[in-house]
């Protein structure tokens, strides 16, 4: 689509403009009336097409198979006829996504039957099987296709439409990148918010789950009840501007340094997901970065070679980490939204079933999909990931490994959290599953949450890790190293 403005989206701008509520929900009457009243504006139909006259007007595809979405009765059967006699096999992930959004069973119906007339495939209504089929193969990139994603899901937020075009650069495949069903930050990230002292926190139990982090001293704890809502906070943690990043639906908890060579990347969540895993974006250029790479893989910034850097984070227990830093912040119940901020109230049907709720092309049966893992990938050895079981760490509260030349040791308290530390030539025999820990050699060493420091004055710095679910982990990284 570029910089210039599709005729359609033109003389919808001039027709009328769609309020936030509006465009939060294009099944409403309304938008759907005043969306089609826009395409046919512009794309009446004509009874026949010739193939030079659709080549000649590549918008006019878009338009046809945004109809099949927006319009209704006989121009939808048109459309319908359109695509069947235009078909060429790249339509078919665009005509998935518009099957997906699709609110008329009768069209869904002639849509099943087109799409299996055309591809030879059986899979029905299970838009799941078609997402596999489709990922099984090389890409179907037809010309218009970043054009026609702008255009459909711009249709329900207009920020949408930034993010997609064909002359933007793309790291990975675009069919993979699926709508979670929410607006640009229609889950609203936490900037800057209330904090209050562990002594305050008495919404908080101690069994009840945490995500807790130390910078430079300053110790806060995150409660996943709040977080599950949120899935991101924004904030300067010890002077150090940082997003911490939890998708629910993949189980992982990040923290990311926001700065990347002098640049303040300002995050959000872009209502868009990847392999099931939640698609973050920058409000100065409307890239799209993948979560748990850390990367921009979508838009401008994609091909600037940034990856931001990971911190340390801890899952445990309010009842440890506050025993372990009675001076924390933690996060107030004051956010500014109205939530139901109970213990395990957020995806507790999700969280309670081993099911997806977003398919991902590959899975990987050595351990259930929600298992989890605690994820490794460092700096020095980015092509080198680690998963290491949290059910295996569970039963060996020291254990040595290595990546490369990087040899470090995973710590893990009665609570289950997982600590890494580098371990260089150091092994670690005993620790009592609080601050001590004893090497082989009888040293004895502190830990704290930034290192481990030895009675003759060593140290062994903390390394970034962070749980995650055995699926979410594997689809990022299918050639990871796993330890169960």
């Amino acid at each position: 689509m570029g910089t210039s403005v599709p005729r359609w989206r033109q003389t919808l701008n001039e027709s009328t403009v769609l309020t936030p509520e509006e465009t939060n929900d294009m099944r409403k009457p309304n938008v759907l009336s005043t969306i089609t009243t826009a395409v046919l504006l512009v794309f009446p139909f004509t009874g026949s097409i010739s193939t030079a006259q659709t080549k000649d007007d590549p918008e006019r595809i878009v338009a046809e198979l945004l109809v099949l979405v927006v319009g209704d009765g006989e121009r939808r059967q048109q459309a319908i006829t359109f695509i069947e006699t235009e078909w060429q096999q790249d339509f078919t992930p665009m005509l998935l996504e518009a099957l997906y959004l699709s609110r008329d069973p009768a069209v869904a119906v002639k849509l099943i039957q087109l799409l299996e007339a055309k591809t030879g495939q059986q899979h029905r209504f299970d838009i799941n099987k078609w997402y596999q089929w489709l990922w099984a193969q090389e890409p179907l990139v037809h010309p218009q296709y970043a054009h026609f994603k702008s255009a459909l899901y711009g249709l329900i937020d207009p920020k949408f439409e930034g993010y997609f075009s064909g002359d933007r650069a793309m790291k990975i495949r675009l069919d993979e990148v699926r709508w979670g069903g929410v607006r640009q930050d229609g889950i609203p990230p936490l900037r800057n918010p209330k904090m209050i002292s562990a002594d305050k926190a008495e919404y908080l139990d101690d069994a009840n789950i945490i995500f807790g982090l130390e910078v430079n001293g300053d110790a806060r704890a995150y409660p996943k009840r709040i977080l599950a809502w949120h899935e991101m906070f924004v904030d300067d943690v010890g002077g150090v501007p940082v997003a911490g990043v939890y998708c629910t639906l993949c189980g992982t908890m990040i923290l990311y340094k926001t700065v990347h060579k002098g640049v303040n990347h300002k995050l959000g969540t872009s209502g868009f997901l990847y392999r099931s895993n939640k698609l973050m974006y920058d409000q100065e250029t409307q890239s799209l970065w993948n979560t748990i790479w850390g990367r921009p893989v979508i838009g401008p910034l994609a091909d600037k070679d940034i990856t931001l850097e990971r911190m340390s984070v801890v899952t445990t227990t309010w009842g440890e980490w506050r025993r372990r830093h009675p001076n924390s912040k933690v996060l107030s119940l004051d956010t500014g939204h109205q939530r139901d901020y109970g213990e395990g109230v957020a995806y507790q049907e999700y969280f309670a079933t081993d099911e997806l709720m977003f398919q991902v092309p590959k899975l990987d049966t050595r351990l259930k999909n929600k298992d989890e893992v605690l994820g490794l990938v460092f700096a020095q050895h980015p092509e080198k990931p680690l998963a290491i079981a949290a059910s295996y760490l569970a039963k060996n509260a020291i254990h040595h490994d290595r990546v490369g030349d990087l040899r470090f040791v995973v710590l893990t308290d009665k609570s289950g959290a997982n600590r890494v530390y580098e371990a260089r030539d150091v092994t670690f025999a005993t620790w009592n599953l609080d601050r001590t820990v004893m090497d082989e050699k009888g040293i004895s060493w502190n830990l704290d949450e930034a290192q481990l420091k030895a009675s003759d004055g060593r140290v062994l710095h903390r390394l970034p890790a962070h749980r995650a679910f055995w699926f979410g982990w594997y689809s990022a990284y299918t050639h990871t190293r796993l330890v169960q």
